[in-house]
């Protein structure tokens, strides 16, 4: 069986990226894509990338026949996809990409993002789209929301650790390096080729970022008490993947011993031998995340590394993996691309 998908913001990355990981789909076929600044255009013209594809035009969300859709993708803009999400049909499956449903709290959403959220009903309804730990949730769901690639980084590395409790919640320490795709494909100054390249910068730092709230969330729920880490990100001129070096205080052959075991059965969660840390540079352009754990100088310390590519397992990936378990389809179909490499 073949099932019917919409992509609603198909001209950003994420987009693009949720295109082209479904263009070799054994079961999902793009019957409407919208994108409302460029309604009319082909991808074609877009993304010349996509060029060799069969696609549909362009076209403005409200002209979308819905009943010929199984499921849809929203990749737009942060605080857009709540009024369009509310509009939607009753009876359609949708993956969320956007931070829009990502906090159960309405309140935690207003103080993160700065205005109250316009869909409160239906948040009560989304189920937060960490697929290795929400599978049972995700296969039931309606409404699923992605999480933000640099907290399903953070998490990778940290979520077995926190509930076998053999790290100390009140010394976690994440420092961050993301590529510049993660901040979206509208115009910045400051992500101009010249002011990016050749150099790296923090951004949101002193417990700024806006997903220390799905930290604080997910975290929080896994110990039971509330959980706050330190995060740091840092902005590198290159354009795809994350690193996430995260500071512990814990035994490291403990901690890679529970890595190893949590992500033994997972498809994409590879954890390296003990020692070995991962690149940015393995994983481009796959579903993969890979781990790795060392022991610092300071006995009783750990350090864990976690690499993913932000588009794919952070992004357009992962919401495939989720759209797979809702459509009854096998988690993997249509992911187990090899990384691009070099």
């Amino acid at each position: 069986m073949t099932h019917r998908i919409a992509i609603l913001g198909a001209s950003g990355y994420t987009g693009a990226e949720l295109v082209r990981l479904i263009a070799t789909h054994p079961s999902m076929r793009i019957v409407a894509l919208s994108a409302d600044r460029k309604a009319g255009m082909s991808m074609a013209e877009v993304f010349p990338f996509l060029r060799h594809l069969d696609l549909p035009r362009l076209v403005k969300i409200d002209e979308i026949d819905f009943s010929n859709v199984d499921l849809c993708f929203c990749a737009l803009p942060h605080a857009t996809t709540q009024e369009v999400v509310a509009k939607l049909p009753r009876g359609l499956r949708i993956v969320d990409l956007s931070a829009d449903f990502r906090l159960r709290d309405p309140a935690e959403y207003e103080k993160w993002y700065g205005q109250p959220h316009a869909a409160v009903e239906v948040q009560k309804e989304a189920v937060y789209g960490l697929t290795e730990f929400y599978r049972d949730e995700i296969r039931a769901a309606r409404l699923v929301a992605g999480t933000g690639c640099n907290a399903a980084t953070g998490q990778f590395a940290l979520r077995p650790l926190i509930a076998a409790g053999v790290i100390d919640l009140e010394d976690i320490l994440i420092d961050l390096k993301a590529g510049v795709s993660g901040a979206g494909r509208s115009l910045k100054e400051n992500l101009l080729h010249a002011e990016l390249s050749g150099g790296t910068h923090t951004y949101s730092a002193g417990g700024k970022h806006r997903h220390l709230g799905e930290f604080d969330q997910e975290f929080s729920r896994i110990a039971g008490r509330p959980v706050r880490v330190q995060f740091t990100p840092h902005l590198l001129p290159m354009n795809r993947g994350i690193l996430a070096t995260v500071y512990l205080k814990g035994d490291a052959k403990t901690v890679h011993q529970v890595l190893e075991k949590a992500y033994e059965s997972e498809p994409f969660l590879q954890v390296l031998p003990f020692g070995a840390l991962p690149s940015t540079r393995d994983i481009a352009g796959s579903n993969f995340c890979h781990l790795g754990v060392i022991g610092d100088r300071i006995p009783g310390r750990a350090v864990v590394v976690a690499v993913l590519d932000n588009l794919t397992k952070g992004s357009s990936g992962q919401a495939i993996q989720n759209a797979n378990l809702m459509l009854g389809l096998p988690e993997t179909e249509g992911l187990m691309l090899a990384p691009v490499f070099p």
